[in-house]
């Protein structure tokens, strides 16, 4: 398994779906290359950093939200 392909199966990979003949070639090239090392903890990291970036915190007041929300309609 080269770099590149390696790139191709990230999502599956992360979510445990890879078949296990797949995963096998994906985890020996991982084992040998610090790059892909690398690649594969920065897309970790970048899921988990996006997971709360879309969705408000619980705390916020509901006027808050109503306020921007009115806001936005009346800038379109």
């Amino acid at each position: 398994m080269t770099c590149r392909e390696i790139t191709e199966f990230l999502r599956e990979f992360v979510d445990g779906e890879l078949p296990q003949e797949v995963k096998l070639e994906f985890d020996a090239h991982v084992a040998r290359c610090q790059d892909c090392v690398v690649f594969l903890e920065q897309y970790r990291a970048t899921i988990q950093a996006s997971q709360g970036a879309f969705s408000a915190p619980h705390d916020v007041p509901e006027e808050l939200v109503s306020a921007i929300m009115k806001a936005l309609e009346q800038a379109r």
